[in-house]
């Protein structure tokens, strides 16, 4: 009796398309088409991937709308498998009779398949690594900042499966419900606090256990640091001292006061969403995933989406969807692409000779980021990271967590924080504290000098708004970025306000025994004008750049993308990352980044939203004070 793999290679001899098969291990079939046709699981919906090796195909032809040539062609085309990608890829496969592209400027985030051959993305501790080259990072600077002695700011962004939560400090904020009813009268109708609690729980599994605020039984595994460094302690209890709240959740009822964070680091390893959702699929046939191609453009038929043009292994190439293009590059990559595609503001376009298909002035303004800097105290006991960076302590921190994936590499050490409030009359809280155990100099790309601790604090809500430009229509050139920071009055004085109430926590009691000399600013900036001197010369990119696609009401001149995340005016085209964001929300970006896809992804399926209306949100018992 013939094998299922002869019957299978029998059978498919019949499709003229189809030029050669071979057999693989698991005793299935793999199929090459000519170039006229290609394949995609005909799989019936409900059905699951277990179970039997052979898989079933029909080969079908797409023609380009422009050209008589045979293209493949998915049911929808996902460009860019970062934070939110990863996200829509898993969900969408979901649907055995969907089929998914996966398009990805970087390279996989696993060498050779190993985790441990690719420990500077998945060693928590080495993140810092992937800040100082460009193999897994985009790179970007700002434009001279005026109101920043003309400095140009480093933007980190993630290129390599991920995106940038295969680089971040793996910190895991939803930012305050407030953010999100923010949203909501903002014009994203459907995206209040109500609507969207329930995606993030949706996402997480956390390991303290589900209850309303967190989940349970999602991908992203959440977590807690477990290096109970007395620094930490100090720190929390500092803030207690200095008259703030302590909060068991800063995610959950109460995000105002100090704690410890939460971190997306699982058995001692970075969790990205490559890891939580794109690499636990990659076995779906339905999925198919490109890596090194970088999107040229967007494929229209009139104001329809049809497909993606791209650059891999020096070859332009297409590829078409039958149902919906989905951006999912990032708050510079998406509008990048938008306006290369010639979705823009008309003018800038035509300057560039890039054919107009939809004017939407808003595709690359409202661009938003947070601000920080680093108040740094030296610690008079050895007990910061400071030796930890030493040649020999790097090694055996190394073989650690090579061998075990425990110990000092296992963490990255942001593990204490907190939010407060800068006056009186402010709602919720509007400013932010990492706490670190070591002194942090140019991004980390530079060896701490001494024994210290430092605190990153910076405004949540600043109202410095920027936009960004393409400088050619070279898609390999980066785009004009101009952030405008600290080009209001209340921005500098929010920025005042954030090394004033640091310099109060760290004099506080808890500190009395690790205490030194301040490092920075230092003794001698006491004044406003000091510290603003300082803030202009030592302030630095979060890496949170955000809003540049707008989502809003279609009678907002600036929106980009609706409430359902579709592109304004056009067809078959959305766009799903951080860019959307009518506004930056009060904490980091990734977990709301996720949260939009999770979001989104039931949207673009058809299915009902999920809801969880009237939860409750911690409020302050007086807005009279400042705490």
């Amino acid at each position: 009796m013939p094998s299922l793999a002869t019957v299978a290679q029998r059978g498919a001899q019949r499709f003229s398309g189809i030029t050669s098969g071979r057999t693989l291990k698991n005793g299935g079939c793999f199929f090459t088409c000519s170039p006229k046709h290609h394949l995609i699981p005909n799989i019936r919906q409900g059905q699951t991937f277990s179970g039997s090796p052979l898989k079933h195909y029909r080969c079908f032809s797409a023609s380009s709308p422009d050209q008589n040539q045979k293209t493949p062609s998915f049911s929808y085309v996902v460009v860019g498998a970062g934070s939110a990608g990863c996200v829509l890829t898993n969900r969408l496969t979901e649907d055995a009779h969907e089929s998914v592209l996966l398009l990805e400027a970087g390279p996989k985030d696993l060498f050779l398949g190993s985790l441990r051959l690719s420990w500077k993305i998945h060693m928590p501790a080495a993140l810092t690594y992937n800040l100082c080259d460009d193999k897994y990072n985009w790179y970007y600077h700002t434009l001279p900042q005026a109101h920043m002695n003309n400095r140009a700011l480093y933007w980190p962004r993630g290129r390599v499966w991920g995106g940038s939560s295969s680089l971040n400090a793996m910190v895991y904020i939803r930012g305050h419900a407030e953010d999100y009813n923010r949203w909501q009268r903002e014009g994203a109708a459907g995206w209040d606090y109500q609507h969207c609690l329930p995606y993030f729980r949706k996402a997480q599994c956390h390991e303290l256990g589900e209850n309303r605020y967190r989940g349970g039984s999602g991908p992203l595994h959440v977590s807690r640091g477990k290096t109970n460094h007395p620094l930490h302690k100090a720190f929390i209890e500092a803030g207690q001292q200095a008259g703030y709240p302590f909060t068991d959740d800063m995610n959950g009822y109460q995000q105002e006061g100090l704690g410890w964070m939460d971190m997306t680091i699982y058995k001692g390893k970075r969790w990205s969403t490559a890891s939580a959702y794109l690499r636990p699929v990659l076995s779906r046939p339905n999925l198919k995933t490109e890596v090194r191609c970088v999107a040229t453009r967007i494929l229209f038929d009139g104001g329809r989406a049809v497909g993606v043009e791209y650059m891999q292994d020096g070859q332009k190439k297409k590829v078409f969807a039958e149902k919906e293009v989905i951006l999912s590059g990032g708050a510079i990559n998406s509008p990048q692409l938008l306006m290369l595609s010639g979705v823009g503001n008309a003018d800038d376009l035509k300057e560039l000779g890039i054919p107009v298909v939809q004017h939407l002035p808003g595709v690359g303004s409202n661009l938003q980021d947070h601000l920080e800097l680093y108040v740094q105290q030296q610690c008079t006991q050895p007990i910061t990271l400071y030796k930890a960076q030493k040649p020999f302590h790097m090694v055996k921190i190394g073989l650690e967590w090579l061998s075990l994936f425990t110990g000092y590499g296992a963490t990255a050490h942001l593990e204490s924080g907190g939010f407060i409030r800068s006056r009186p009359n402010v709602t919720h809280p509007d400013i932010q504290f990492h706490f670190l155990p070591s002194q942090v100099i140019d991004h980390g790309r530079v060896a701490s000098k001494i024994e210290a601790y430092q605190v990153h604090v910076g405004p949540m809500r600043s109202t410095s708004i920027g936009w960004m430009k393409l400088k050619s229509t070279n898609p390999l050139d980066h785009p004009i970025l101009q952030p405008n920071y600290l080009s209001t009055d209340i921005d500098v004085w929010e920025f005042r306000q954030c090394v004033k109430l640091s310099r109060e926590i760290f004099a506080q009691k808890a500190f009395d025994p690790f205490r030194g000399p301040e490092v920075q600013p230092g003794p001698q900036i006491q004044s406003d004008d000091d510290i603003d001197a300082f803030v202009r010369q030592k302030a630095d990119s979060a890496y949170h750049p955000s809003c540049t696609c707008k989502m809003g009401s279609p009678s907002d001149p600036m929106a980009v993308v609706g409430a359902d995340t579709r592109v304004l005016g056009l067809e078959r085209l959305r766009v799903v990352d951080a860019s959307i964001m009518p506004s930056i929300v009060s904490g980091n970006l990734n977990a709301p980044t996720i949260m939009i896809a999770e979001k989104a992804a039931d949207i673009i399926r058809g299915r009902p939203p999920l809801a969880d209306p009237g939860v409750p949100v911690y409020q302050p018992p007086t807005l009279e004070t400042q705490r």
